[in-house]
């Protein structure tokens, strides 16, 4: 195998001189106030001994980065837009089929209204491989485009410039240019993480001139009588962002109508409070991202990658079932539908490597080749990056002890120096 020694991330560190006895986070911001809530305290870094440190990485690798950002863009919507018109393969995403009509008409109707997502990638000498694509819902966006450029400066860090630099001012464009026309609706669970997450966004909504009401949970919402749902002033939820992935929606009306051939897939049931299905799936709402990602985010795309594109050197082997070649270099099972690295398997050498929980285990699996992370002062350090309308818009670095990145695993700031 060619070795690209140009992509090998650094480590480095700034010096100590007690920056982290003070504060550095603005908390009369909404936003700020909420990370250091979740964060418990003014830190970047989950662990107090990596506050001072940051990883490097090459304006090449950067530059490669951000091609092969841009390249699995369009390779995700081709095979998106393959799936969509393949009623053989759409069966294999374990999706209602009462939703496949609003699928393809979403996908018709607002394939090019994507906002943002994340893709995550493995990125060494070994090359720049993608694990999968957050297309629906996704999380470091604050991180990424406002707190490590904070801890930069409070830090003293003036080695070369940070990763997500951009990803503010292209999230902002983005929405300018979204023709949303009314009150967006910036949807959140009760999740800490989740709130300073939906408050981010919220900001930078406002600041691209859009009017924009918080709603944690769905405690309070109501229906008119046409069937509109309404948050707790009577407003109508026209326009939405959501923290929440499509996916919570399909499992409150799984089964319920798995036989139903139409669109109008929310409750009409105007005695009953409404849940996030009823809201999400209204026919009056507009949902960000769109219902389409749905497809895009689901795990079982990625062996539809590999049968479109063989061997494409951004991609690992990744299939429906355990081949032999796959055997052979290891490999990894995941459920087709997961998030922050619930119920993942690592097997290597035919042992179990590693193994996480979650409730997702009772999902269909697919098999991707066994390509690790980089290990850096011993840990894990995984390279994830942003697209805004399309295009590479930042990064970041996120890193674990263990082979698996969670909810819960470290970040640190991420620079581009000269090659």
């Amino acid at each position: 195998m060619t070795k690209h020694p140009h992509l090998n991330i650094r480590p480095a560190e700034v010096e100590n001189k007690g920056q982290l006895q003070h504060d550095w986070l603005d908390t009369a911001n909404p936003d700020e106030a909420a990370y250091v809530y979740a964060a418990q305290g003014h830190r970047l870094a989950t662990y107090e001994a990596d506050e001072y440190r940051y990883y490097c990485i090459s304006q090449a690798a950067f530059a490669e980065i951000k091609k092969a950002t841009d390249t699995l863009h369009e390779m995700f919507l081709n095979a998106t837009d393959f799936v969509l018109h393949d009623t053989k393969t759409l069966e294999r995403f374990n999706l209602p089929r009462s939703v496949w009509p609003r699928l393809r008409a979403s996908w018709h109707h607002r394939k090019n209204q994507m906002i943002t997502g994340r893709l995550d990638f493995a990125v060494s000498e070994q090359g720049i491989k993608i694990y999968e694509y957050n297309a629906d819902s996704a999380a470091c966006y604050m991180e990424c485009g406002k707190i490590q450029d904070k801890w930069a400066r409070h830090f003293g860090c003036t080695e070369g410039v940070s990763a997500g630099k951009g990803l503010q001012a292209a999230l902002i464009a983005a929405w300018q240019k979204s023709k949303i026309k009314g009150i967006v609706h910036v949807m959140h669970d009760h999740d800490v993480d989740e709130t300073y997450h939906a408050l981010y966004m919220k900001s930078l909504m406002e600041r691209a001139g859009l009017k924009c009401k918080a709603i944690k949970g769905t405690m309070g919402l109501s229906r008119r009588d046409d069937g509109v749902v309404v948050d707790p002033d009577g407003e109508p939820i026209r326009w939405v962002w959501k923290t929440w992935a499509w996916e919570t929606a399909l499992d409150q009306i799984r089964g319920k109508h798995a036989g139903h051939k139409g669109q109008d897939i929310a409750s009409t049931n105007k005695d009953s409070s409404p849940n996030l299905a009823d809201v999400l799936l209204n026919e009056g709402a507009v949902v960000y991202e769109p219902f389409w990602t749905l497809i895009t985010s689901n795990k079982a795309l990625l062996p539809v990658l590999w049968h479109m594109y063989p061997q494409h050197p951004y991609l690992l082997e990744t299939q429906f079932a355990l081949t032999q070649t796959l055997k052979q270099t290891g490999y990894i099972i995941k459920p087709i539908v997961g998030r922050c690295g619930a119920n993942i398997q690592v097997i290597h050498n035919n042992h179990l490597v590693l193994k996480t929980n979650g409730q997702f285990e009772n999902q269909h699996n697919i098999y991707q080749q066994y390509f690790p992370l980089p290990v850096i002062n011993g840990n894990n350090v995984q390279i994830s990056t942003f697209t805004v309308s399309g295009s590479f818009a930042g990064a970041v670095a996120r890193m674990n002890p263990t082979q698996i990145i969670e909810a819960d695993s470290n970040l640190l700031s991420l620079r581009v120096v000269e090659d």
